[in-house]
Order: structure tokens, then sequence, then C-alpha cells
């Protein structure tokens, strides 16, 4: 009777310990999963730096992880600063605006080719009754103050959430090769002859998606601070490092290259203005339907839709490193069910 019941209590036993386990580890659970996407998509330049350091796997991982401080988060908390600075000045002069209430239409509207004048007309003729317009101006103004302050506190967010994967990171890179051993032992057990061919869909399917988000904000970003610079656009690094992060999320660059054009209306430059945008929505918007189809489609073909999913519920999940976690589950899901399905992704 004991020896009937005893792969049942050991399976309850072991169920019970995964949950403990994963309660113990939920509050670190995001950081957890970004720094394993990041260490199986760099595994093979790990590979090369340990080659290169004779096999010193510290030394290799701590390289690895510095240069994921400098490229990742250095520039994602000084966005983080910026953004919150900026909200804090934005919204001091527009409540001056709106107490002393002496509001207008930009002039550099009028300027503008075909609507300029209809659009200014417009505006100007809602502005004529000031008393309701500063009412009803004062009556938002909280309300964009606080999702201007909550996205700067996801970015915040971001800053320590990546902290950690960069600090998970060393270990995953430095015990690496135990770590797959063990992994492959495990896996092996539970799926027999399939472990291989679903090991290296997740690794495939991992690696293409970040490869495709991170290859098309690393090109978008390029592209915009060329032309940023061209336009003549103050502190292009800093907006090169905003378009980067922005283009982890759908529709994300036009916030920075359309601030960027109003910007240079507001300052008489109306002919660069023009640029930025036709620039903007044709150069650095059109890479994301270039590079990332490239990138991407060495892993798993994920659907404009899941990717939109993804990007939304990993924020929600996650915050802000969901924006890579969440993509990427649904894309090894994905791959996984096509694997078992023997279903092809449509070309």
């Amino acid at each position: 009777m004991e020896k009937r019941f005893q792969p049942y209590s050991r399976l309850a036993a072991i169920v019970f310990l995964v949950i403990g386990c994963l309660y113990v580890l939920r509050p670190f659970l995001a950081g957890i999963l970004f720094a394993a996407a990041i260490a199986i998509s760099s595994w093979p330049l790990y590979q090369r730096l340990l080659s290169r350091l004779k096999n010193r796997h510290t030394l290799a991982a701590a390289v690895m992880t510095i240069s994921l401080i400098m490229l990742i988060l250095l520039p994602l908390s000084l966005v983080t600063w910026n953004i919150a600075d900026s909200v804090t000045h934005f919204y001091h002069g527009a409540r001056d605006a709106l107490d002393s209430g002496h509001l207008e239409p930009p002039a550099w509207l009028r300027e503008l080719p075909l609507l300029g004048e209809s659009v200014d007309a417009y505006l100007r003729q809602i502005m004529s009754s000031k008393e309701e317009l500063v009412a009803l101006a004062k009556r938002y103004m909280e309300p964009v103050r606080d999702i201007l302050l909550n996205s700067g506190i996801v970015l915040g967010s971001g800053v320590a959430q990546v902290s950690l994967a960069a600090f998970v990171a060393f270990f995953l890179y430095r015990d690496g090769h135990n770590i797959v051993a063990a992994l492959e032992t495990g896996m092996h057990k539970i799926m027999g002859e399939h472990a291989v061919e679903v090991a290296e869909t997740v690794s495939r399917t991992v690696t293409g998606v970040m490869y495709g988000m991170l290859g098309t904000a690393l090109a978008q970003a390029g592209v915009a601070a060329i032309g940023f610079l061209i336009a003549g656009v103050p502190a292009v690094a800093l907006l090169s490092v905003a378009t980067f992060i922005f283009s982890l999320v759908p529709v994300g660059p036009p916030l920075i290259w359309g601030g960027a054009s109003i910007w240079l209306f507001s300052h008489g430059a109306t002919g660069w203005g023009i640029f930025m945008l036709v620039y903007g929505m044709v150069i650095i918007s059109g890479v994301d339907n270039v590079v990332k189809p490239m990138l991407i489609s060495r892993g798993s073909s994920l659907p404009f839709a899941l990717v939109l999913l993804g990007v939304m519920g990993g924020v929600l999940a996650f915050g802000f490193v969901g924006l890579f976690i969440g993509p990427t589950l649904l894309a090894v899901a994905l791959g996984l069910l096509r694997n078992w399905t023997e279903v092809k992704p449509l070309a």
C-alpha cells in the first residue's frame, strides 16, 4: 500500500516545494526572467569572451555584467531622471499660464502648410472664452500630471528591475555551464527524446525576440540621432536613448520625434520641423517594418497582435522589464505550440 502511494506523495512534495519557491521569489521573478532572457540571447557572445579570457568564468561574467549596466541601466536611469525633471517644469509652467489667463495658440502653428491657418483660427475661437477654458484645463491638469508621473514610476521601477537582472545575470553567466547541464538532464528525464528539440526551440525563440526588439530599437535610435543632428535638435544623445527605450513600445518613437518637431516649430524652424515630421514617419518609424521582421524571423515570427498583447500584458504584470518578458513568453509558447502541432508559420 505504501509503495502504491509513494509516487503521488513525492509528486505532491515536489509541487508544494515549487509553489513555495515561486512564492518566495515572486517579488524578484521579473528580474530573474529578464536576466534569463538576456543570458540566453547573449550566451554565444559570452562563450567567445570566455575563450579570449582563457576560461576565467568570474572575469568573463563580470565583463558581461558591467557591459549590461553600461548599455541599459545607465541610459535608463538618465532618461528616468530627465522625465521626472521635465514633468515638474511642464506642470508648473502650465499652471502659471492657466493662472495668468494668457492662453493663445503658438505662433508657429499658423505657419504650418495647408492646415496651419484653419487650425489656428479654430483654437483661437475656443480660447476666446478664457474662463471656461481655464476651468477645463485645470480640471484635466491633474490627470495629465498623474499619467506622466506614473510613466516615470514605471521607468523608475525598471531601473530597479534591471539592476536586479544585472545582479542575477552575473551568476547565470558564471555558473551557466552547470545550469545548462542540470537543465538538460532534468528536461531529458521529463520529456525524453523531445528534450533537445524543445530546448532548441526555446533558445532560438528567446534569442530571436530579444534580437528583434533590441536590434530594432538600436536601429531606430541610430537613424533618429542622424535626423536630430541634421535638423539641429539639441540633446541628441538623450533623445536617441529615449528613442531606443520608447522603440520597445508599439507606436512609441513618434512621441520622441514628434516632440522634436514641435520644438522646431516653436523656435521658428518651420522647414526643419516639417523635415523632422517626414523623416520620423518615413525613416525612423519605417525601420520597425524592415529591421524587426528580419531579426525576429530567426526565432519566431510573432504576429503583431501578440507583440502588442505581450508588451501591454508584460508591463502590467512585470513593470518595465515586461516589455521584454511579455513578448518573449508568448513567442516561446507559440513556438512550442507550433513545434507540437507541426504547424508552420505563414510566410
